[in-house]
């Protein structure tokens, strides 16, 4: 029995042999595979997972850039409505119109009725036979007697003896109000999108350093002497976050440099835009009726000579110096900010990752995207002020169903004065310069090549945040440019970039 057992091992061992090899070729080709779809599936998720990580910040991101223009937009606000004083010129012509009233009726009536507003002041001119100039009537000049000297002298609203007289004609002071009001209004829509799209930068490229430190920490194993160890604050030179330029000092002196448009540039566009306006509000009358396509027509007028005619003009226009410093100007910013002196030295990795972010963000606002994104952000801002705010209190035309059930009443050429749309005006800046419940913010913040070209800001430009380009040795002005032109070389690719992330928006539509 065991020698015929054996006889007929001896017979099949080939069999056996290539039995077994087939098993064992099996087994290893299934490992194999299972091995391939468990590392297929751990890739997904791990991807799934860093997109996932990465839309998170992303939106977070976005939302400290919507509360960080809240909180310093004010700032912006203070300064224009300092260099454009539209209530004293108000309050000019209250008082020629207080004295105008107190020559025709008694003073009593003067001290019962309500302070005149914008709209009021207009009425009442429009009731006078000529818009001639007058100057303050004391109470003492008119006719009456000395009981009505002293009655009048007390009335609120009429000039007091000792009171300095106007030095403007009441045609003066209501070109000066209609020329500050509208160039008041239009400098905060400006100075409001100019802010938002520069906080957007500057906040999505730390954003993606901060995010490009923390992956590459996470996927650097621990030294061996330190896995068991819990370091708080790591200052060494193998902290990722140092290497990539992402250190506490970098980043605040960075983002101070939004002093200048805060302080100096929202000023140097305010006269822009006061030209612009002079020209073409110059010739309406206060007292003038108008369409509000008409008044649609001379805001679009005043943009094309403040942005453009052309797209071409409109690609060309530089903004850059509303927004960035010039580079001799720069230390002088950070000492406003009071985050430097000119006894403080500042270490030279400090100074060369400052510098690349500088320049990074420059290219980025000379870029067609910047303007073209600005455009758009304009046109939610100006469409929100003439075609929804003075359409709605001054013009009195009923705001347009979102529901398509539902129909709208077919409004005619309304017409209203110049002078009422000038309130709107002049109550709509505080609105547009509010840090709280800012509707125009809202407005800008809805159109999607806003969020388009964050994405663009935050996802692009990896290769230039790798630590090797980060240089110890203080950069000259020749680094700076050298820094510049690789910047400006990857130009096409972030026009690319731009395009892709339209194309997902429209996809999303």
């Amino acid at each position: 029995m065991i020698t015929a057992t054996r006889r007929w091992v001896r017979r099949n061992r080939a069999n056996f042999a290539i039995g077994a090899g087939v098993l064992g070729a099996g087994y290893l080709a299934g490992q194999y595979v299972l091995g391939k779809l468990s590392e297929a599936r751990q890739r997904m998720s791990d991807e799934r997972i860093a997109k996932e990580n990465l839309r998170r910040r992303f939106e977070q991101n976005q939302e400290d850039c919507t509360f960080t223009v809240l909180a310093i937009l004010p700032t912006a606000t203070e300064n224009i409505l300092d260099a454009i004083p539209v209530e004293q010129v108000l309050e000019e012509l209250q008082k020629q119109k207080a004295e105008r009233l107190a020559r025709s009726v008694g003073p009593s009536e003067i001290a019962s009725s309500a302070p005149p507003s914008v709209a009021d002041t207009a009425e009442d001119d429009a009731k006078s036979s000529s818009y001639q100039s007058e100057g303050y009537v004391h109470a003492s000049q008119m006719e009456g007697g000395g009981g009505g000297e002293s009655s009048t002298g007390s009335v609120e609203g009429v000039a007091a003896p000792g009171e300095r007289k106007s030095t403007k004609s009441k045609a003066q002071l209501w070109n000066e109000m209609k020329i500050s009001s509208i160039t008041r209004a239009f400098t905060l829509l400006y100075t409001l999108s100019l802010l938002t799209l520069l906080t957007r930068v500057q906040l999505n490229l730390l954003g993606r350093r901060n995010y490009l430190a923390s992956v590459v920490s996470l996927a650097a194993p621990p030294p061996a002497n330190q896995e068991s160890t819990i370091n708080l604050e790591n200052h060494d030179d193998d902290n990722f976050e140092h290497a990539y330029g992402n250190d506490f000092e970098t980043n605040r002196k960075y983002l101070s440099f939004s002093w200048w448009l805060l302080h100096r540039g929202c000023l140097d566009l305010m006269d822009k835009v006061r030209v612009a306006v002079k020209e073409i509000f110059g010739h309406l009358n206060p007292r003038e009726e108008i369409t509000i396509e008409r008044l649609s027509e001379l805001t679009l007028e005043v943009r094309k000579k403040v942005e453009g005619a052309t797209e071409e003009e409109r690609r060309t226009c530089k903004w850059l110096t509303y927004l960035i410093p010039p580079q001799n100007e720069e230390e002088f910013v950070l000492q406003q900010s009071g985050l430097s002196s000119s006894t403080e030295s500042t270490s030279p990795t400090t100074s060369t990752s400052l510098r690349r972010l500088i320049d990074e963000t420059s290219d980025l606002i000379d870029s067609p995207a910047f303007t073209h994104v600005l455009t758009r952000l304009l046109d939610a801002a100006f469409s929100h002020l003439v075609d929804v705010k003075i359409s709605q209190l001054s013009y009195k035309i009923p705001p347009v169903s979102e529901s398509a059930a539902r129909v709208h009443e077919i409004v005619g050429d309304v017409k209203a004065k110049v002078a009422s749309s000038l309130a709107v005006f002049c109550r709509q800046a505080h609105s547009i310069g509010s840090g709280v419940n800012n509707e125009y913010l809202t407005a800008i913040e809805s159109v999607r090549d806003l969020e388009a070209f964050a994405a663009v800001v935050y996802s692009s430009n990896f290769e230039f945040e790798s630590p090797e380009n980060v240089s110890i040795s203080r950069p000259t002005t020749a680094a700076g440019e050298s820094n510049r032109t690789g910047l400006a070389a990857a130009d096409a690719e972030f026009e690319d970039a731009w395009r892709s992330a339209l194309a997902k928006e429209d996809g999303k539509q």
